[in-house]
This record gives C-alpha cells, sequence and structure tokens, in this order.
C-alpha cells in the first residue's frame, strides 16, 4: 500500500480483499517461470476512505504452489 492517498488528504480506514484462483494466463505462465498444471491466486485489495470511497486498488497474481495467506479474523 502506497502512502500516495493519505498524503492526498484520503488515508484508508479499511481493506477489502477478493481472494480468487485460476489456471495462469501464457505470459503470467512465463513470468512467474511455473510448470505445466500450476494455478495462480488472484488477490485484489481494495483500500477505502472514510465514507466507503476506494482510494487505492492493487492486484497481485502469486504463484498457488509458493505461497500461504494467513488471515486473523476476530470472532
Amino acid at each position: 500500500m502506497s502512502a500516495r492517498p493519505a498524503e492526498l488528504g484520503c488515508p484508508p480506514v479499511h481493506f477489502r480483499e477478493e481472494i480468487r484462483s485460476r489456471m495462469p494466463s501464457g505470459d503470467e505462465a512465463d513470468r512467474l517461470c511455473l510448470g505445466a498444471g500450476t494455478p495462480v491466486i488472484v488477490v485484489v485489495r481494495t483500500a477505502l476512505a472514510a465514507g466507503g470511497r476506494a482510494v487505492e486498488v492493487n492486484e497481485m497474481v502469486l504463484d498457488s504452489a509458493a505461497y500461504v495467506l494467513t488471515y486473523d479474523v476476530e470472532a
């Protein structure tokens, strides 16, 4: 997350992540050096300012065999 939204007076107060898995495009497979049949994880993280306005969106494409995603959620 960059500091730019805060510098512009819209600091994020909430983050939302959407996580999906899919097969990679040919370009993604080449760039990530993936073996045949290896899916990717796509994480889209949206930073929201007060009032729910999106101030930054970040999309990450990860090698599914190389990452573990861990989340802590309060009950």
